[in-house]
């Protein structure tokens, strides 16, 4: 039976966190999951209380005893450097290893994309790699604090790195039937780290004839994901890079309200966030929109064989968006956070009976 922590961590996390275990609740009273959740008090309050964000025996215990975990939202304003989360966020991601930062922006109903000119619904499925480039903290200052200080922050990449998140991404194009996969770089100015990108592309390319592949430059991505954004299939590209286009891409295809996240290391472990972060100026209040909480509940039912589970949520999700049953967020949107939550519970109990 696999096991899941359970983090709410901060702000709206634990609003949309108790929505997306109603959902899994809704669904394991008529399918029986055989899946375990358990509880883990990690976040700022910890941290506060405590001064420690998490232990190595933390760490061990996460890795060794559970297959998953499921995060709600770290962030406080309490914690200005925002220590627990490089502690908690990122130490997962670097301790196991959790090279594929998954993000599908998928947009439901075309008028929820702020832009004009969107005529029907689309997705861009976004594979950014999770544990190199300049997210490592390998660096340093000098002369700190005088008029000469020097910061010095170094790219870090690996042909092991970026060969396996190409890789991943080609996999998940060819066993999706997505026909184009577009690497997003800026080799016009990263001689070294672009040309590595590019070298190991177009050599994994090869594998996937089926597959069209072109290369961007990450400002014209930026551009054109305003422009024509139903353009683009499958996105591969650096840690950095990935950060920025995905958000960028999530307010495309609705807001990142509605956006999932799966930080997986394929077979072995796997960690499911939504991509909004804490928002502690609206926690508390029934406005956090829970939809990206709970699609992570379908990304995970996903990850763990239960595909068809998975498409009942989000045919959950896409009936609440057409009967109007949404955060503030969305355009048009009045319901609470439990409101939509409870909604979709009852959707997804309702369509298995």
């Amino acid at each position: 039976m696999p096991r899941i922590a359970v983090i709410p961590g901060d702000g709206i996390g634990v609003e949309v966190m108790k929505e997306a275990r109603r959902v899994l609740a809704a669904l394991d009273d008529t399918e029986t999951l055989d899946l375990e959740l358990v509880d883990w008090d990690l976040g700022a309050e910890r941290y506060l209380r405590d001064g420690v964000a998490i232990t190595e025996e933390e760490f061990r215990a996460l890795a060794d005893d559970h297959d998953a975990v499921f995060l709600g939202a770290l962030g406080d304003p309490r914690v200005p450097g925002m220590e627990h989360i490089k502690a908690i966020l990122l130490g997962l991601r670097f301790k196991l290893d959790l090279y594929v930062n998954f993000r599908p922006c998928v947009l439901p109903l075309a008028r929820l994309s702020p832009l004009t000119g969107i005529q029907k619904p689309f997705r861009i499925d976004i594979f950014r790699e999770n544990t190199e480039g300049l997210y490592t903290g390998l660096g340093g200052s000098f002369k700190t604090g005088t008029p000469d200080e020097i910061a010095i922050e170094k790219d870090l990449h690996t042909r092991k790195g970026v060969e396996r998140i190409i890789r991943a991404a080609f996999e998940y194009a060819k066993l999706r039937g997505r026909g184009r996969v577009t690497l997003v770089d800026k080799a016009n100015v990263q001689r070294f780290v672009g040309g590595l990108w590019r070298k190991v592309f177009e050599e994994v390319g090869e594998a996937y004839p089926r597959i069209s592949q072109d290369s961007m430059y990450v400002d014209a991505m930026a551009m054109d994901l305003v422009r024509r954004p139903d353009h683009y299939e499958v996105l591969v590209t650096s840690n950095l890079f990935g950060d920025i286009i995905s958000d960028l891409a999530a307010v495309v295809t609705g807001g990142l309200g509605l956006a999932p996240s799966a930080n997986i290391h394929p077979g072995q472990y796997a960690l499911f966030e939504p991509v909004h972060g804490s928002a502690p100026d609206i926690a508390g209040q029934g406005l956090a929109n829970p939809i990206g909480a709970i699609r992570c509940v379908s990304l995970m039912l996903e990850y763990f064989g239960y595909e068809h589970l998975g498409d009942r949520i989000e045919e959950g999700v896409l009936a609440s968006i057409e009967n109007g049953i949404t955060t503030p967020d969305l355009v048009g949107g009045k319901s609470s956070t439990e409101e939509v939550g409870r909604w979709i519970a009852s959707y997804v109990e309702s369509a298995s009976a």
